[in-house]
């Protein structure tokens, strides 16, 4: 039995779920969400709570349910709190600005790295911190992802992109002999 997927979800106040066969719709006071899920797993709303139910006992079919309320459960929470990730900016030279729908990195590259903001997505820049909120997630998560790619932070000065609370594992550089 999946843990995860025999809780049962409350809808909270100024918050719509709909279902419509695989597809489920939330409503909030920020936006809306929709996402359609495998066959496998029954999504229902009784009252103000949302359960689910495996149509059958395969292991693919317990992974998905406790997977799908989790997802329902990103998606309720989103529409009423936005999700969202901190990044730190670290070593002499390297900033983040704006451009439009773009955001625009000075990264040590012999050029600026111009990455397109997707839908849905906002990013706020302060000093050498890059947040970026969305109600979505998956989406807000992989943006993140998508920034830090670019510059992983090293392991000896500790440059390059990180998530606020990550740290680095420093390692000792060379040693002199005298």
């Amino acid at each position: 039995m999946s843990r995860i997927g025999k809780q049962i979800l409350t809808i909270p106040d100024k918050t719509t779920v709909t279902v419509s066969g695989n597809s489920v719709t939330v409503k909030g006071p920020k936006g809306e969400l929709s996402k359609r899920f495998a066959d496998r797993v029954s999504v229902h709303i009784e009252g103000n709570e949302i359960k689910a139910a495996p149509s059958n006992a395969s292991i693919q079919t317990k992974m998905m349910w406790g997977t799908t309320m989790a997802h329902i459960k990103n998606m309720i929470e989103g529409v009423n709190r936005p999700f969202a990730k901190k990044l730190l900016i670290e070593g002499v030279g390297f900033r983040a600005e704006l451009a439009g729908k773009d955001l625009k990195l000075a990264l040590g590259f012999s050029h600026p790295v111009l990455v397109r903001i997707p839908e849905g997505v906002s990013a706020v820049i302060e000093k050498n911190t890059i947040t970026v909120s969305g109600i979505d997630k998956e989406l807000v998560g992989q943006f993140a992802a998508t920034i830090r790619a670019y510059k992983k932070p090293e392991p000896y000065k500790g440059k390059g992109i990180r998530y606020e609370n990550e740290v680095i594992r420093r390692k000792q550089g060379k040693k002199t002999v005298g």
